[in-house]
């Protein structure tokens, strides 16, 4: 079991407890200790976990047993069939996708994909998405223009793949095409950052009319590893670039870069995955009964005046 340092004190209280029951089966004597245990358990859960740091959320949010996006797919489409390849250069493992129905809606359900172990991880490219990973995801989102279906897009990404051969086919102008042409795609994209959000190759497949955020996950320009090595010079100080960064889905929430919030079981979504689902599957659906609804005109009017309202500045009064 991967246990997060903040955490390792409950474990000590979850192993003593599940000691004692097992040495003391229906032994009356110890029942009333262990449920002494077990209360102080969930104070201290309680404790832990309202006390988090920005740096232990970004680490539960990299928890290895966190859901990904295929976790996802397979527990909320009741129907789901892969398409691949941008039709250019190949197929970017990095993102699936694919026509899909969740809870009666068809759509389409693009999402960034980590892999689960080594050799997952691997053919996934650690989801770091090359220039045919956006092309490809533009495919999609443009069939379901064509078929009048809304597009949910799953963000988890620590950035767009860095190696010299993504710059060389066009990287840059893979997201940059896929900001401008997902600002215009007639109907409805919800967006929701189910685990790491970083950078380019977050946005590239970000752009909605709804972004919502799971309650651990973080949504940032840069990863802190990233933004401690050139600010500091030092990427041990990853702990406080999180702070610095407001990353947290509370602290985007304040500044209005995303809509909602959804929650995640004490802890993290890796602690009961099925909750999340449920959670993730009954905000698509909330939101896609509203959205449908706003003519398309107006909903890629909102679209776009929602990302150019995003920022805030001062302006001097020095002349």
């Amino acid at each position: 079991m991967d246990i997060l340092s903040h955490e390792k004190q409950i474990y000590e209280y979850i192993k003593t407890i599940d000691h004692l029951k097992k040495q003391n089966q229906n032994n009356p004597l110890f029942n009333n200790e262990i449920r002494k245990l077990e209360q102080k358990l969930d104070k201290l859960k309680e404790k832990v976990y309202s006390e988090l740091t920005p740096w232990q959320r970004v680490m539960i949010c990299r928890h290895p047993g966190r859901p990904h996006s295929l976790d996802y797919i397979k527990n909320m489409c009741s129907s789901f069939q892969e398409l691949c390849g941008d039709r250019t250069f190949g197929d970017d493992h990095a993102l699936i996708g694919g026509l899909a129905v969740i809870d009666g809606i068809k759509c389409v359900i693009i999402g960034q994909e980590k892999g689960r172990d080594t050799e997952s991880r691997i053919y996934h490219n650690f989801g770091m998405l090359n220039p045919e990973g956006f092309r490809k995801a533009l495919r999609l989102v443009q069939l379901a223009a064509k078929f009048n279906l809304p597009v949910i897009s799953l963000l988890d990404t620590p950035g767009a793949s860095p190696i010299l051969e993504a710059e060389e086919r066009g990287q840059g102008w893979a997201i940059a095409n896929n900001l401008r042409e997902m600002s215009r795609i007639p109907t409805p994209i919800i967006v929701i950052v189910v685990g790491e959000g970083c950078s380019g190759g977050a946005l590239g497949t970000g752009i909605g009319d709804v972004i919502a955020m799971l309650e651990h996950s973080y949504y940032s320009v840069i990863s802190p590893e990233g933004c401690a090595s050139i600010l500091w010079k030092d990427a041990s100080k990853n702990s406080e670039a999180a702070t610095r960064l407001k990353l947290n889905s509370e602290n985007l929430l304040d500044m209005h870069i995303i809509d909602a919030i959804i929650k995640e079981p004490l802890g993290g979504a890796h602690h009961n995955p099925q909750v999340v689902y449920n959670n993730v599957k009954q905000f698509i659906t909330e939101q896609y009964n509203v959205l449908k609804m706003i003519p398309k005109d107006i909903l890629i009017e909102q679209r776009y005046l929602k990302f150019r309202n995003i920022g805030q500045y001062q302006e001097s009064d020095e002349q």
